[in-house]
């Protein structure tokens, strides 16, 4: 049997199938289905300073090959998280992150460090692509100078693994990938939602209260190999790949065009034992190709 841990920056894995946030909500959800200790680890659902409320309905569709959301990050905040949630998956044995919002550079600090205080979370996953309340509402992730201040402010206060979800709505994702590396992030993920919309023509209306919302599923999976692939030649630390994973083949491909782990998203909605489908697919494909050590595929491109 092929050898499938992965360091991930002294993140230790046992297989390079993470969850990806917001489609896994904080595990406990999945464990009728699955053995969460399973899994190389999972990210539970965006977490912010204060609670939110999330966007009004309707915030999910469905698209060809895809979907789009504008959930709004709804969550109860880091106090519940710590208080609540925390002490009921913090003995699952597996990794367990975080996945850390804001609107202000402030917010993802305060939230940062009372994640930091947990034992069990051994990493958290910083999502850039909120809107920005202080400069308009565009998002952290788009511009070099904003990516900048908030990674290495939370670089301060966060002590342990410092993985940077990146944004594909740029224009240049190699620029922004090498700016979170050199604020202090121990590794990269990507890519989040990209920005979409669908219009209903019989009522004349967009079908999301927001008008635009973020697409995921197999149809952005072209867009987000290339930029995995792209990120991947251009900084020294680990790349995570996510968007449109639905299968091991799917996995394969990321792993080789050079990420060190991926994340599945959308395709929990479709069939919640999935991850552990793509860990044991990823594992026949190594010992079918005489691969005695996962690494051998990475980057292999």
């Amino acid at each position: 049997m092929a050898k499938l841990t992965i360091d991930l920056a002294g993140l230790e894995l046992k297989n390079p199938v993470l969850t990806a946030s917001g489609t896994f909500g904080y595990g406990t959800e999945f464990q009728d289905f699955i053995d969460l200790s399973r899994l190389g680890g999972f990210i539970v659902k965006g977490t912010t300073l204060h609670p939110r409320e999330g966007n009004p309905y309707p915030r999910m569709a469905e698209t060809a090959s895809g979907m789009l959301n504008a959930v709004g990050l709804q969550n109860k905040g880091v106090d519940y998280f710590v208080d609540r949630i925390y002490p009921g998956i913090k003995d699952i044995k597996t990794n367990i992150l975080v996945n850390v919002s804001g609107s202000t550079v402030c917010d993802y600090v305060e939230t940062a460090a009372k994640i930091n205080e947990l034992e069990q979370i051994p990493a958290i996953e910083l999502n850039i692509s909120c809107p920005n309340v202080k400069e308009g509402g565009m998002a952290f992730g788009t511009r070099c100078s904003s990516v900048s201040k908030v990674v290495r402010a939370v670089r301060k206060v966060y002590r342990k693994h410092l993985m940077v979800k990146l944004s594909p709505n740029v224009t240049d994702i190699q620029e922004i990938a090498c700016t979170a590396e050199a604020e202090g992030a121990d590794s990269l993920s990507l890519i989040n939602t990209l920005m979409g919309m669908a219009v209903d023509i019989r009522k004349r209306k967009p079908v999301l209260s927001t008008v635009t919302g973020g697409l995921s599923g197999p149809c952005v999976k072209p867009v987000a190999l290339r930029m995995v692939w792209q990120v991947a030649k251009a900084v020294k630390i680990p790349v995570v790949g996510l968007g449109g994973i639905m299968n091991a083949a799917d996995a394969l491909e990321f792993l080789m065009a050079g990420a060190s782990a991926i994340q599945i998203g959308t395709a929990n909605f479709i069939d919640p034992t999935v991850t552990v489908k793509i860990i044991d697919g990823i594992e026949a494909y190594l010992d079918a190709n005489g691969f005695k050590d996962i690494q051998e595929i990475i980057g292999i491109i």
